[in-house]
């Protein structure tokens, strides 16, 4: 049974308006005067700090500690701005499914698995009320390759447990190919969602447990295991 579930935050649990991708801009335009090739990035999956190093690199800035700590700085006070002023929502299914987690007769615990810096991923999920929600996670600000944010999450959650989960135990959610190779780095079960930039036959070609179209078309008991409840 699945002791642990931890969600992938953007495409997976809400769609922000691109209010993450427009900060991003904004503060490499103000702050480092940088905007050629922009374009050129890749946000789904990936970690925010990874998708620094890559634009300053193109841009010959120095990948420095007092560069990146400039940047999300300036990042999360512009993310809670645009946020405010955006179009956003959860992904269909999402309150539903952790509702039904929270009632089953075992719950699991809930955490997060993202390659947004901790203070982004509570100013994302603040703004929908669910930050509460979840007891556990790992973030951009733990490391920058999303394997080993996953392998910190497990970690964290097996100390909040009090003991050592196996990875049948533990469920990654989440809508991007790189959310089923970082489960499987951690030999997690995989359920992957087709909301965020990746369509349901991309995502069932890498072999998840599952694959829906949201959260709707499946049961927290099925994903957990819970045939009894």
């Amino acid at each position: 049974m699945i002791r642990l579930v931890l969600f992938d935050i953007d495409g997976t649990l809400l769609h922000t308006g691109g209010a993450g991708v427009k900060a991003f801009r904004k503060v490499f335009a103000t702050e480092f005067n940088a905007t050629h090739g922009f374009e050129q990035l890749q946000f789904a999956g990936r970690t925010d700090y990874s998708l620094v190093r890559e634009f300053f690199t193109y841009h010959g800035i120095a990948s420095s500690p007092e560069n990146f700590q400039k940047f999300f700085a300036r990042y999360v006070f512009w993310l809670d701005h645009i946020l405010k002023e955006s179009e956003s929502r959860t992904c269909h299914g999402v309150l539903e499914f952790i509702k039904e987690l929270r009632t089953l007769p075992q719950p699991p615990v809930l955490g997060l698995l993202t390659g947004n810096i901790r203070l982004g991923a509570e100013i994302k999920l603040r703004h929908f009320n669910l930050w509460d929600v979840f007891e556990t996670g790992a973030f951009a600000d733990d490391h920058e390759e999303r394997d080993q944010i996953a392998a910190i999450a497990h970690e964290r959650g097996n100390r909040l447990l009090n003991e050592k989960l196996h990875g049948e135990q533990v469920l990654v959610i989440g809508d991007t190919p790189l959310d089923v190779r970082c489960a499987r780095a951690i030999g997690a079960k995989v359920l992957a969602v087709a909301t965020g930039g990746h369509s349901l036959e991309e995502l069932q070609s890498h072999k998840p447990d599952w694959a829906v179209a949201d959260l709707r078309k499946i049961k927290a008991a099925e994903a957990c295991g819970c045939s009894l409840c």
